[in-house]
């Protein structure tokens, strides 16, 4: 019995000159990502305006997005210019665990985030005194740990099984679905397990996040303005406007993962939540944010107007 020692990680597959037209493409959305992220960590690392909960959670949330891209990104660009497309098997499973330990630490983040989103909106006389610079601190450690604690039991059961071949991964990452595909005797036990594991990091924070805009949706309806409504919305839009994007796709993905979705599809929803998404989050928040878009200009270089 031959046991595999690398795996062939096929990646977005096509012809030459396609390969070579989707590297730039991807190349320019990875270079993007870590200017538009790296621009907001910068900016509320230097602005003194921006030393605040809501700010000081996103700038970490920016900071994660750096990583989480690189968990991905450099090693599908690099397999797109390769004739072999290999990858060690220590290398597959150190993917494994740091796209899904970032992944678990961006689920915290967002969850904690709609906790901050709701103390400001539904108890605005008790935020300051609730949401203080240590507690904020304290809730950003504990996304940065668990994140990282949390992935090691599924994956280190992964590793020990026996892979036999074929060791072809028709997928972008080392994800578990092809994996458990390849090992040579069916290990219900464990994928039951690495399923569950999975399915509780997106789901539970999922829950709290809808159970924070429940209230918040309450709490803004009883405001007798409208004026004062388009307010409280506003707040928050951004917010949701990034866990519609990164929760629409990783439940597609995750949660049913025998949906029957093409391995194509697959792929490309992937791509959606691991790069897209990072890429799309620096103009999200900025959007309707005059103090950060103030900082990002002076971050990068770019004339601010004199109030």
């Amino acid at each position: 019995m031959h046991v595999v020692s690398e795996f062939v990680l096929l990646g977005f597959h096509a012809q030459r000159e396609t390969q070579h037209f989707l590297f730039s493409i991807i190349l320019m959305i990875y270079l993007t990502t870590l200017l538009g992220n790296g621009a907001i960590v910068c900016a509320v690392k230097w602005n003194r305006r921006l030393h605040t909960p809501m700010y000081i959670l996103l700038g970490n949330f920016a900071f994660l997005e750096i990583w989480y891209v690189s968990a991905t990104v450099p090693n599908l660009l690099v397999n797109m210019l390769s004739e072999t497309k290999t990858i060690s098997f220590t290398g597959c499973f150190l993917q494994f665990y740091f796209f899904f330990s970032l992944g678990a630490t961006e689920c915290c983040f967002l969850s904690v985030m709609a906790y901050d989103r709701y103390l400001a909106i539904c108890r605005p006389l008790h935020y300051p005194s609730i949401m203080t610079r240590k507690f904020c601190v304290i809730l950003v450690c504990v996304c940065w740990i668990s994140g990282f604690l949390y992935f090691p039991v599924p994956i280190i059961l992964t590793s020990q099984l026996t892979f036999c071949g074929p060791n072809i991964i028709d997928h972008i990452v080392c994800d578990p679905g092809p994996l458990f595909a390849l090992v040579c005797v069916p290990a219900p036990s464990t994928k039951l397990i690495c399923y569950t594991f999975t399915a509780l990091i997106v789901l539970v924070p999922f829950f709290c996040i809808l159970g924070s805009y429940t209230l918040v949706l309450g709490a803004v309806l009883r405001i007798p303005s409208g004026a004062g409504r388009t307010k409280a919305f506003s707040t928050c839009g951004s917010h949701l406007t990034v866990v519609s994007l990164f929760y629409g796709t990783l439940i597609v993905v995750y949660v049913s993962p025998t949906s029957g979705n093409s391995t194509g599809m697959q792929k490309i929803v992937t791509f959606v939540y691991s790069a897209l998404t990072p890429l799309l989050n620096p103009f999200i928040y900025s959007l309707r944010n005059k103090d950060m878009k103030d900082a990002l200009k002076k971050v990068l270089g770019l004339r601010t107007s004199q109030n």
